[in-house]
């Protein structure tokens, strides 16, 4: 796998201001954590970025803090990943070209994560929610949106995995399984999209950062011993920037080296 700069670590990647100018990207999960980092990030390098999750609440106050940057106006969608089906997806896909005309970027943020229990006492409606969020939703938002993707020159979907995807934990059930799940349709898609070679796919681990997410599993852990969102956004500019042409299949580490 080609590594930015002659294999300088991946977290150590500076990307030039003008890095995504003129492109769309798609954000979820962008209302807070690390997607709402990677969409006020995505922004400040010129994309023009869509925002979709389930409280619209947080996604204003996302748009709020692009807009008063004075970054390119973003776009809001409000959908509930647990609920969308595939007419959801295609009608979203539809309003992303009528609206903006291209699409050359998904960052797949958007999670449900349960509290830690065995799985002996996970319900089938817990697994089937989580499920549909963190596996589900990304393959089939991807597979409606992938016309768009082919029709760009240079597109990058990136999916978000986790340590316990990589390797199974107990206690991490129906989400860790997820997970786990999503690296092989990562390195499955790849293969299929070799033909076509202007769209690569990728997964990325985000490590251990200041999110809700890891106050949920983490309870007892002190915040500011762990990096801030921010710390790991040059990761994420890297893979749906140009600079990672060529890189596509891979599941790499934010916080360590490609």
């Amino acid at each position: 796998m080609r590594a930015p700069h002659s294999g300088v670590p991946m977290n150590s990647y500076q990307a030039p201001p003008d890095l995504l100018k003129d492109r769309v990207i798609l954000v979820t999960g962008a209302g807070q954590g690390i997607g709402q980092a990677a969409a006020l990030s995505f922004a400040a390098h010129g994309a023009t970025v869509i925002l979709l999750g389930r409280n619209e609440q947080r996604l204003n106050a996302t748009y709020d803090l692009i807009a008063d940057a004075g970054h390119p106006e973003p776009v809001l969608f409000t959908l509930d990943l647990e609920q969308a089906g595939d007419r959801d997806f295609e009608q979203m896909a539809d309003a992303i070209e009528g609206q903006l005309g291209r699409l050359d970027g998904i960052l797949h943020n958007a999670s449900r994560l349960d509290a830690l229990a065995p799985l002996a006492l996970e319900t089938l409606e817990q697994w089937l929610g989580i499920l549909r969020v963190n596996l589900v939703a990304p393959f089939a938002l991807t597979r409606a949106c992938l016309p768009l993707l082919k029709a760009a020159p240079d597109a990058s979907v990136l999916m978000t995995s986790d340590t316990h995807g990589r390797k199974p934990t107990a206690y991490w059930g129906a989400f860790g399984v997820a997970k786990w799940a999503l690296e092989a349709l990562v390195k499955t898609w790849a293969q299929e999209l070799e033909i076509t070679p202007q769209v690569r796919i990728n997964a990325l681990v985000p490590g251990p950062v200041q999110s809700p997410q890891r106050r949920k599993t983490h309870p007892a852990e002190l915040p500011h011993t762990l990096p801030r969102p921010e710390a790991i956004m040059p990761a994420y500019l890297y893979l749906m920037g140009p600079d990672s042409r060529g890189v596509s299949g891979q599941i790499l580490d934010a916080q360590g080296v490609t």
